[in-house]
């Protein structure tokens, strides 16, 4: 695992090992991990301002940002979206539904949303109702879990798209991996995940107030091998106010990169002939 970090208190560790060891080193100290984490959330008010940490005004930049990934994902790996089965998705972390309203909603059939805090939930449930969303039989919310990430067992085969934004800093390593393996499982063939979060610069950060951790680049690549996923593809988001961290989009699948062949690299690469 990549190499140092800090916590927002200032203290410093020689690795992530050194850190989740301390934080989460047994049975006690794990639940008071999770539960200190969902504490948190639970004092915040259901409002894009409060699920977005005092920043709603960047919601319509997230929602353009993820809307041009998700579309490019769609036209490559569900080039007929819909027409020839319903698309359903899995919203992780969903909040006040602000994902699903904005976003999913409109590009999938069906939508779940999985969510720890009950009265975020509850707002997600009442906004997105059908009297107050204009959804219809053809686009709609149709189940609501109320059941933290490192806990959830999807339905087999369920889900063409999981998406996890800004909620997956919440799991330990361990969970990460566990959560996702778990996971795998409720995707249909070809389906993927993405995840949207916060990117540290190197190493990671561990906030101890909200009881959550942000990783590098290089950090969740390593655990994406650790849980026999592969990047698709990714995508950087633009426009974010410079004193918050950046924020990448990563396509994940369950499936292994096919490998072009020698020859056919150098057929590929072999300049053409000009008649």
């Amino acid at each position: 695992m990549e190499g140092s970090g800090a916590d927002t208190d200032g203290n410093e560790f020689k690795n992530a090992k050194e850190m989740w060891m301390e934080q989460v080193g047994d049975t006690t100290k794990r639940t008071q991990w999770y539960r200190e984490g969902v504490g948190y959330w639970q004092a915040v008010e259901a409002s894009v301002n409060g699920v977005l940490g005092g920043y709603g005004h960047v919601s319509d930049g997230d929602i353009l940002g993820s809307e041009v990934f998700l579309k490019s994902i769609l036209a490559e790996r569900f080039p007929l979206a819909g027409k020839d089965r319903p698309l359903v998705a899995l919203d992780c972390g969903s909040g006040i539904g602000r994902v699903t309203k904005n976003l999913l909603i409109r590009y999938f059939n069906e939508v779940d949303l999985l969510e720890p805090v009950s009265h975020f939930l509850e707002a997600a449930r009442e906004s997105l109702a059908p009297e107050n969303n204009g959804a219809s039989d053809l686009h709609k919310a149709t189940n609501f879990f109320c059941v933290p990430l490192q806990e959830f067992t999807p339905d087999a085969g369920r889900y063409d798209v999981i998406w996890v934004q800004w909620c997956i800093g919440h799991l330990t390593d361990e969970d990460f991996i566990s959560f996702f393996k778990r996971a795998k499982l409720g995707l249909k063939a070809g389906g993927i995940f993405v995840l949207k979060e916060n990117i540290a610069r190197s190493g990671f950060i561990l906030d101890k107030e909200d009881r959550s951790i942000t990783r590098s680049d290089t950090y969740y690549k390593d655990l994406f091998n650790q849980c026999g996923l592969y990047p698709f593809k990714s995508r950087d988001q633009k426009g974010f106010p410079e004193e918050l961290f950046p924020v990448k989009m990563y396509a994940l699948t369950t499936e292994v990169p096919r490998r072009i062949s020698r020859a056919r690299r150098e057929q590929i690469n072999r300049p053409g002939v000009i008649k």
